[in-house]
């Protein structure tokens, strides 16, 4: 009877915190973001303006305002969940407060998958009606789901869901053969990061990851650290859809290309030679203590690029996932709002609470200096060409002695101070890549 009348304070304890996390993060949803109509917008390597008649050389316009609505909104956004089954090891059922390096990882791996399997030029269908539906604001929401919330929990009953009923009858529209493929992956895509034990890229999982570099859930996880989860998670995921992806994280800030182009290339039994697609994680430092903004223009560059897949970042306590920028403001959605559990293994589970209705802008000069930057190439001809690409970028934009890191020819191994490639299967990170992890975390986030 004790051990009961303990659950149910630790699950009223649960709201109240959720309570408190929306209160202090939910209004960002509904503050508006302004933009210049005399600057071009870049998204993930698009370009928008919001006028009509401008032109800008060299670069194609991808579209105006609500074409740049439209994919921004079809980006997959993960935020902080509440009520999914309980974490392996833990009493937690919420990621509020720490899981937010987690979330913008998630984001960044999601945005890899779609180029794999959607390509950048998809867009959701759906995207603008999330945002035309959106007459009652985000934080009057909240108040309601966490009032009928609170009381669910004095009754012992499960929390009321909320939801609005846009998303019935998408499947069931006319549309294409292509486009019912599209909508398909879409929802494959997103169920990978559900919040249960045996979605791939889940929370749950990323945490098993964790756990094998000293990470429990309750932590919080920095840009490097998570890096290195998301590469284990995508060797291990065993959905076969997923076998044609693989991840590479460069090291002390090298990319060694032989390295990349072996994970591309496996060798099956009959001698055939499979190509995967690569997804490159960079961890990196833009700075000291404060963000060096001499990197500006490599950081603007690097959005520009439409095989990059975005930066895990943020500013001092909160880590945001940026995709875009216009002038010196880089453009990021925002994994702190806490929403409800979906169970994405249902049918036609719903989709909005999945895709961000209002992009947010900050500053450069706030970023925090730790971040991982993304790249998405299909194949080894197009990891080449990248990277001869952001070679050229890396040397007309650093003001520095050093690039902020490098592509090498030739396997780590072939370096004396680089890691060794033999690992335990079972050990997430080499004892050198520990040691370079622990200097890392030294200089990462404070947790809120």
């Amino acid at each position: 009877m004790e051990a009961t009348g303990t659950d149910e304070v630790e699950k009223i304890k649960s709201k109240f915190m959720s309570a408190w996390h929306n209160m202090k993060y939910s209004w960002v949803l509904k503050t508006k973001t302004y933009f210049s109509r005399n600057s071009p917008v870049f998204l993930l390597g698009k370009c928008y303006h919001f006028k009509s008649d401008v032109t800008i050389p060299v670069r194609r316009i991808s579209g105006n305002v609500d074409e740049f609505r439209k994919d921004f909104i079809s980006r997959i956004w993960l935020t902080y969940r509440e009520e999914f089954p309980q974490i392996k090891g833990s009493a937690l059922t919420t990621d509020c407060g720490w899981g937010c390096t987690l979330r913008t990882g998630q984001m960044l791996l999601a945005q890899g998958l779609m180029l794999h399997f959607l390509g950048r030029a998809w867009v959701w269908p759906d995207a603008l009606d999330i945002e035309n539906s959106d007459s009652e604001s985000w934080t009057a929401h909240t108040v309601k789901k966490l009032t009928a919330s609170f009381e669910a929990s004095l009754t012992a009953e499960r929390e009321p869901k909320i939801l609005s009923n846009h998303h019935r009858g998408t499947l069931r529209r006319n549309c294409g053969d292509n486009e019912m493929r599209n909508e398909v992956y879409h929802r494959k895509i997103i169920s990978w990061f559900g919040d249960s034990p045996l979605a791939a890229f889940g929370l749950h999982q990323l945490i098993e990851y964790g756990k094998k570099s000293g990470k429990i859930a309750g932590d919080w996880y920095g840009p490097a650290v998570v890096a290195h989860i998301l590469r284990k998670a995508v060797e291990e995921a065993r959905d076969p859809e997923l076998r044609g992806v693989t991840v590479y994280v460069a090291q002390d800030c090298t990319v060694y290309s032989s390295d990349v182009i072996d994970r591309q290339c496996s060798c099956t039994d009959s001698e055939k030679t499979d190509t995967k697609a690569v997804i490159i994680l960079v961890p990196v430092r833009l700075g000291g203590e404060r963000t060096n903004m001499d990197y500006l223009e490599f950081v603007k560059g690097i959005l520009s690029l439409e095989y990059c897949v975005g930066i895990i970042g943020g500013k001092p306590k909160q880590s945001y996932y940026f995709a875009g920028f216009q002038d010196d403001s880089l453009i990021y959605m925002d994994p702190h709002y806490c929403q409800s559990f979906v169970d994405v293994s249902i049918k036609d589970f719903p989709l909005e609470s999945f895709h961000c209705p209002s992009p947010k802008k900050m500053s450069f000069k706030k970023m925090d200096p730790s971040c991982t930057i993304g790249f998405y190439c299909r194949t080894v001809q197009d990891f080449e060409k990248a990277s001869e690409e952001i070679t050229k970028m890396l040397k007309s934009s650093s003001k520095e002695k050093y690039p902020l890191f490098t592509f090498v020819k030739g396997h780590s191994r072939d370096y004396d101070f680089a890691s060794s490639p033999l690992r335990e299967e079972n050990d997430l990170f080499s004892e050198d890549e520990k040691k370079r992890l622990k200097r890392f975390s030294t200089e990462e986030f404070v947790l809120l």
